[in-house]
């Protein structure tokens, strides 16, 4: 069911006028002040520790140091321990149990669709809004980003993607090739957006996709961690991988290398005082490395899994070098940049961020203690100001014990009994919802010309299996009998005729099968007429053995035009003739709408 979300917007005076003058505007025009621009950079799998400005000497990353030393840092910055929950606190400043998001994939990554997104709120003030690289929230409209408040978007939507160098992409839902290093290439498309868009305000998401996994990174960035003897390990030492910790290095660098063309530009299109710019992580880091001794890495609701650094640019405005040590979360990034745009919005549902304009203003202070909460995979920890209650129960007083290395529960019981009492009212208040895997997977929307149904979020039957355990960047494979099939659990929004194709492979020996797509009453028949067999590959680019599945140079196949009716069912993909001994090995379904 689809909900209309309610959204109040009302633009008010921002706090500054920030060199109106610069643009070329009449003088009259110069006394309306202009909203603030708003960058929002964070990365895939990047730790704390992974970051020069935090004591790793191991890298240099002097443009995102810059940003806290510009502006403002936080030393008490919260996300959740794996991508998805992060991303969609950060978009709604809600946490992610109360908006039906239980898992990374296989739809279990998607925000109801009667949350509000920032994107939500600025765009409806006036804002042009734009996403690019990883979305990791829902790929068929509406929970696409385009159903999410950005006027644009370029990159893809699953938890992670198989090749890093010029694979195929989206923008806007059309399917197009990358060009170069994918870091690189959103990077310059960001950029591009700022640039045509410097007459207006805008806000610009910029979703790096590094250094999750697989470990592909350039030359020019990789050279010179090759041999490279670390200074810094973790204190799990025996656990490290060096050879991974070298590429996350090298992928770290060329983050901060493209944070700097970030910056640069907005220095060269002078707009660099009244942008917004925020630089952050989305959970702690994907392998053991130097972590500034916390205790736990990415999947982990300890320290060293959901503390964030959060550096916040605005110059001219926030005071440069501020170090802001009150507890915070990305909750908090939704309601802190509206206030600071100086937009009075009202949503659906009320938010559990606040304002953290007071901290970085310096205006009235802390606003006094909270909790901040973090989970995954039905464990639970809570942060106050002081102390961190695990999921064990286990309380430390993080002031002075960041490591998690001495239980206080015996020497502060009254302490650890009131968090613990706060942990169980946060689950019963945020996690009564459904958390199932029934809800299906939204086809033709009549906003929506695009509807992409990959093999992550299919479902195979008989023999066919996924082509990894992981589903995000997986395809189907051993498809070897005419009873096998894959079905969508799918619910049809409006009805509507949609060209169909799908991205195949198939030996030349085996080419031959014929096919059935079908909804409801409907059907239509396909048949693989052309051989295409190439090589799995990824492994020429890895720095490490990859745990994700290889990828294939998938080809489009056009099927046919379906009338789909309006309503729930199953989009079914089978057999019904097979002269070879398989009949593909299968990417994805593509559904483009012809009419309404």
């Amino acid at each position: 069911m689809i909900v209309n979300k309610k959204i109040t917007v009302i633009p008010v005076i921002p706090l500054v006028t920030a060199g109106a003058g610069m643009f070329g505007c009449s003088s009259q025009e110069a006394e309306r002040p202009r909203q603030p621009n708003i960058v929002i950079i964070i990365t895939d799998d990047q730790g704390w520790g992974d970051i020069s400005l935090h004591g790793n000497t191991n890298l240099h990353t002097p443009n995102i140091d810059a940003l806290a030393q510009n502006g403002a840092q936080f030393t008490n910055f919260y996300v959740q321990p794996v991508c998805s929950p992060t991303r969609a606190d950060l978009l709604t400043g809600r946490y992610h149990s109360r908006m039906g998001v239980y898992d990374t994939s296989e739809g279990g990554e998607r925000m109801n669709l009667d949350e509000t997104t920032f994107a939500d709120i600025f765009r409806q003030a006036g804002y042009v809004t734009a996403a690019f690289g990883k979305w990791h929230n829902g790929m068929q409209y509406p929970y696409h980003p385009n159903g999410r408040g950005f006027d644009e978007f370029y990159g893809f939507c699953s938890g992670h993607w198989g090749d890093y160098f010029s694979p195929p992409l989206e923008h806007n839902g059309k399917i197009v090739q990358g060009e170069g290093y994918v870091p690189d290439d959103i990077t310059l498309r960001a950029i591009d957006f700022i640039r045509e868009n410097r007459e207006n305000p805008f806000l610009v998401y910029i979703a790096q996709i590094t250094p999750h996994t697989p470990m592909q990174v350039p030359d020019r960035w990789y050279d010179r961690f090759r041999e490279m003897e670390l200074d810094m390990f973790t204190d799990d030492r025996y656990e490290e991988d060096v050879e991974f910790t070298r590429a996350a290095l090298a992928m770290c660098e060329n983050i901060d290398w493209n944070a700097g063309r970030v910056t640069d530009a907005l220095r060269e299109l002078g707009l660099e005082d009244n942008t917004i710019v925020i630089f952050m992580n989305d959970n702690g880091p994907n392998s053991y490395r130097w972590n500034s001794g916390m205790k736990g890495r990415k999947g982990s609701t300890d320290e060293g899994g959901v503390l964030s650094p959060l550096f916040m640019q605005w110059k001219g405005t926030i005071k440069a070098g501020m170090v802001i040590e009150e507890l915070s979360g990305a909750i908090d990034i939704l309601p802190t940049l509206a206030d600071l745009a100086g937009i009075e919005y009202e949503t659906m549902h009320p938010l559990d961020g606040i304002s953290l304009r007071p901290l970085i203003m310096d205006e009235n202070g802390f606003r006094g203690d909270r909790y901040i909460f973090a989970h995954w995979n039905g464990n639970v920890s809570i942060r106050n100001q002081r102390y961190r209650l695990d999921h064990q129960g286990r309380l430390f007083d993080i002031v002075e014990d960041r490591g998690q290395s001495n239980d206080i529960s015996e020497e502060e019981p009254e302490i650890r009994a009131r968090m613990m009492e706060a942990v169980n009212n946060w689950k019963n208040e945020t996690m009564q919802g459904p958390v199932t895997g029934n809800r299906p997977f939204t086809v033709g929307h009549p906003d929506a010309l695009y509807t992409q149904l990959p093999a992550r979020d299919g479902r195979p039957h008989g023999n066919i299996v996924r082509s990894n355990r992981w589903p995000n960047s997986s395809f189907f494979t051993s498809w070897i009998s005419t009873d096998d099939k894959i079905t969508w659990n799918a619910e049809v929004l409006e009805d509507g005729w949609f060209d169909a194709e799908i991205y195949y492979t198939c030996p030349p020996h085996d080419a031959g099968s014929t096919f059935e797509l079908s909804f409801g009453s409907s059907a239509i028949s396909g048949k693989i007429t052309e051989g295409h067999d190439p090589p799995l590959r990824g492994m020429e680019n890895d720095r490490v053995k990859r745990a994700e599945s290889y990828v294939k140079d998938f080809i489009p196949l056009p099927v046919g035009t379906i009338f789909l009716e309006k309503g729930t069912g199953e989009i079914t993909l089978k057999a019904t003739e097979m002269p070879g001994s398989q009949v593909m090995d299968f990417r994805l379904l593509m559904l483009t709408r012809k009419s309404h």
